[in-house]
């Protein structure tokens, strides 16, 4: 069978990449021909507009304490600045040429031989960072014939984001669904009281790999060694984080290393990428891959960055970032009973870092649910 994923536009992001990649790899393994149906946003959401009106007031009032908000490059720079990351996406990701407009969707759903279609995962069913929301609920797809799935669909939050009209209109593309299924256990309430579905909760695509499949990839792109022994993945770094970190490599006597854009793409300023493009670029994906493989410890503020260590069983941290969303932390966190490994950004003095975390159990929990997810997945496609 042939199916089309929609997730989030294939960019310089780590963790969506590997997801995508993860349920491809996943679909292919079960014998179908997948391509994933990518896409690029005409404008942005209305809240993440009122987000950066409230960045850019708070730098007009403090700049040294509110960073200016990012400079977003043209074109020709993101080229530069993406091109490890779209070596990861032209080499090991199955594409179709990006899609600007409904109509685009509409066309490649018509022309692309489509038997189903997965949405998911990451954040696609957030309105702040969809300007397509609809179509991630296949408004497009007009041949009922079609298999329509939700894997491991995420709202990002366990508030609910969207207006009373996106949800009338999703609502009712929600139900021709054959399958919901959702990354937090807090998508399941969202979808019953809101899109009026029975979703499930599965693990995010990544979890449906192995370690050894991504240390395969480490290993095809001949990734060197990495650069020290703990590993710290802040997407919002600030000074607490910065002791907090030191701290951790000084009690452990471990070397603190990054896998970032010395500008991080969510500072970065005009001057920054026309003077000092090279320092925008982003490692490759294996890199970020391998700094989890070579870390005898992680300090992360991401979801995909916990993701990835307890994939490697690394001992790790995770620092909540509320305006990200908390449920995907909590979420994961609760299913693998280490809620005691997420910090509060705002109290990281007088923490326990002694704590061990019993991989055994661990481990034993991932394969239960890589199981039920997996299967779960395939035996719709199945029938």
């Amino acid at each position: 069978m042939k199916i089309g994923i929609l997730t989030q536009p294939l960019h310089a992001n780590y963790g969506g990449l590997l997801q995508n990649y993860a349920l491809q790899q996943t679909l292919i393994r079960a014998g179908h021909e997948v391509e994933t149906v990518d896409w690029e946003g005409a404008g942005k959401g209305l809240r993440c507009l009122l987000y950066d009106i409230k960045v850019k007031t708070f730098h007009f009032l403090s700049p040294s304490k509110y960073p200016q908000m990012r400079y977003r490059p043209n074109a020709k720079e993101r080229a530069i600045i993406q091109r490890n990351t779209n070596h990861f996406i032209n080499t090991y990701i199955k594409h179709t040429e990006t899609i600007h407009s409904y109509d685009g969707f509409v066309k490649q759903a018509e022309e692309g031989g489509y038997r189903a279609f997965v949405v998911g995962s990451d954040q696609c069913w957030r309105p702040c960072y969809n300007t397509f929301l609809k179509s991630m609920f296949l408004d497009f797809v007009k041949d009922k014939q079609v298999k329509r799935i939700a894997y491991a669909a995420s709202f990002g939050t366990d508030k609910w984001e969207f207006t009373p009209q996106q949800t009338r209109g999703c609502k009712a593309l929600a139900q021709q669904f054959n399958l919901v299924t959702v990354r937090e256990d807090s998508g399941v309430k969202l979808c019953k009281e809101h899109l009026g579905v029975d979703a499930v909760h599965v693990l995010d695509p990544t979890m449906l790999l192995t370690k050894e499949d991504y240390i395969q990839l480490i290993e095809q792109e001949k990734e060197p060694k990495s650069s020290g022994t703990l590993f710290n993945y802040i997407l919002d770094p600030d000074e607490k984080k910065a002791a907090f970190i030191q701290h951790i490599a000084e009690a452990n006597e471990l070397r603190s290393f990054q896998v970032l854009p010395k500008c991080q793409a969510e500072t970065r300023t005009k001057k920054e990428v026309k003077t000092r493009i090279e320092d925008c670029v982003f490692p490759g994906v294996t890199a970020w891959l391998r700094s989890f493989m070579d870390a005898e410890m992680t300090v992360v503020d991401s979801f995909h960055g916990m993701v990835f260590s307890i994939l490697f069983n690394k001992p790790f941290w995770v620092i909540g970032n509320a305006e990200r969303g908390m449920s995907r932390f909590t979420s994961l966190l609760k299913t693998f009973h280490l809620g005691d490994r997420l910090l509060d950004a705002d109290k990281l003095d007088n923490i326990d870092i002694s704590k061990p975390i019993d991989w055994a159990v661990v481990n034993g929990i991932l394969e239960e649910k890589r199981s039920e997810s997996k299967d779960l997945l395939l035996a719709q496609l199945n029938e």
